[in-house]
């Protein structure tokens, strides 16, 4: 990946444009203000008690009132009638942008990207009526998408919400800077498996199979759940079941869901080793709970390494080194993000990553450890817009 263009712009974090808009994956928003999703899925006529994950209706209908709540605070008359939607995914943010629309009958445009080789280009797609997805292979692109949507007669004001993805779209740009955070999560994991475990854990076994289960021909199986996939490896590292045996089962249709395998090991739980044994019982008793991120130790770690790993780095440092070794903010979208609220528009960041994996707990909050959002970084890209003074 080419970084000619790209910038190191200085640190900054995302409450410069989204103060505490931000929801993660528990639905509950930071900002006090806003009600829980406990209040809000009873608003809506959801069990308060299942969490539903971002490509699913329940999701829109608790998101959608959530941002017509978020819009209220500072102009209580005015209704959202359009959506704009950043994200980097076509199936996920896809889904979940055409889903916030069709539940709340909004006029939509989404912006899907991820830096590739070759020519800047983009298509569109429509997925619904007044429902377009634009999917750009520069995120420098997000000038020229705002300039689409003015050419659509789609305007950006007070009527307009607009929803920014935080993971590998505002913080860790996908095909620019996301290996980052793909490496501050496999850290974790390998930091807490070793931690529970140590030597009798076979790491090289885990990677492997980590890469392996992390592709997409898997996520049926894992349903793209980090910690489903950080308990399989960690099950296959520890010789309970082999890499090459789960995946002749899945691809066979004999294993078609992760519950399985946690009953199979369930069912020889008195014979695994110390601290897997352990382990295995509380993971197994969070998922039968219904809880999405059972593997809590791993989520806890995944934050500080995570963190670890942003505005670290020298002020000068190289935009090489900044992709290379930093979770660095994107600039595009700081830039643009700040065209829009100067506009008008109600911003709202979004993100599929466990409150546990992004809030600092009380022990390190003590020591000035802020949530992801809060935490400053390296902003990096190209400048497409003036920021304002």
């Amino acid at each position: 990946m080419s970084t000619v263009g790209h910038a190191n712009w200085g640190l900054c974090s995302l409450h410069e444009f989204l103060g505490d808009l931000v929801v993660y994956r528990n639905l509950t928003p930071i900002d006090p203000r806003l009600p829980p999703f406990t209040a809000l899925a009873r608003r809506v006529g959801l069990d308060p008690e299942r969490i539903p994950r971002k490509s699913e209706l329940n999701y829109a209908r608790v998101m959608g009132a959530l941002l017509q709540e978020a819009r209220r605070l500072d102009a209580p008359d005015t209704e959202i009638k359009r959506l704009i939607y950043v994200g980097d995914t076509q199936l996920n943010d896809g889904t979940a942008f055409a889903n916030l629309c069709q539940v709340w009958a909004w006029r939509g445009l989404a912006f899907i990207g991820s830096e590739r080789s070759g020519p800047s280009e983009a298509r569109r797609v429509q997925v619904g009526p007044d429902r377009t997805l634009y999917l750009a292979n520069r995120w420098s692109m997000l000038h020229e998408f705002d300039r689409f949507c003015a050419r659509q007669a789609f305007p950006i004001d007070a009527e307009t919400a607009v929803v920014i993805d935080l993971d590998k779209t505002a913080l860790g740009a996908r095909g620019r800077n996301d290996k980052v955070i793909n490496e501050a999560r496999l850290d974790a994991v390998r930091q807490t498996v070793q931690g529970l475990l140590g030597d009798t854990f076979d790491i090289q076994v885990f990677e492997q199979s980590y890469d392996t289960l992390n592709q997409t021909e898997f996520h049926p199986f894992t349903t793209d759940n980090q910690d489903y996939l950080a308990y399989l490896c960690l099950i296959i590292g520890m010789g309970v079941i082999s890499l090459d045996a789960l995946i002749q089962e899945i691809r066979g249709g004999e294993l078609k869901a992760f519950e399985q395998v946690l009953e199979r090991v369930d069912r020889r739980a008195a014979t695994l080793p110390g601290g897997l044994g352990a382990l295995h019982r509380d993971i197994y008793a969070r998922v039968r709970a219904g809880d999405p991120t059972p593997f809590k130790r791993f989520r806890h770690m995944e934050y500080r390494t995570t963190v670890a790993r942003m505005g670290h780095l020298a002020a000068d440092a190289e935009v090489s080194d900044l992709l290379a070794h930093e979770i660095t903010l994107t600039e595009e979208v700081r830039e643009i993000a700040h065209l829009w609220r100067s506009r008008g528009a109600l911003l709202f960041g979004l993100s599929d990553k466990p409150d546990e994996a992004s809030l600092p707990d009380e022990a390190l909050q003590k020591q000035g450890y802020q949530p992801i959002h809060r935490t400053p970084t390296h902003a990096v890209g190209e400048r497409i817009l003036p920021l304002p003074s």
